[in-house]
């Protein structure tokens, strides 16, 4: 009997030792979750660089179109087609380029 009054400290100890311990290993809140939210958080900074590029670029080509006539002349010409007076437009289509959805409706229409 002696010898389990010694015991029981060091017994309820370890009891408290083991709860403590398996609410860190195993627990909601214990290692795994905090190694996924580390992921997550590498992933986010990750989509967040790349965002925060396409933002700059973004920025930058604001700022050429306000400040400037010839990024706006530059974009009328590619996106739209636009020439100057006096000048000539000569368009190169590849043969072999993907058609449009629009082109290929028509193409297969004149072949009806």
């Amino acid at each position: 009997m002696s010898a389990l009054r010694r015991l029981w400290p060091y017994l309820l100890l370890g009891v408290i030792l083991f709860f403590l311990q398996s609410k860190l290993w195993l627990g909601t809140t214990g290692w795994r979750q905090a190694g996924k939210l580390e992921e997550r958080v590498h992933t986010q900074a990750a989509d967040n660089a790349r965002l925060q590029q396409r933002n700059d670029a973004l920025a930058a080509e604001v700022e050429d179109l306000k400040s400037g006539e010839a990024a706006a002349e530059e974009r009328a010409r590619n996106e739209l087609g636009m020439v100057k007076p006096g000048e000539t437009f000569y368009r190169v289509v590849d043969p072999h380029a993907a058609k449009l959805p629009e082109e290929k409706a028509v193409v297969e229409e004149d072949a009806k």
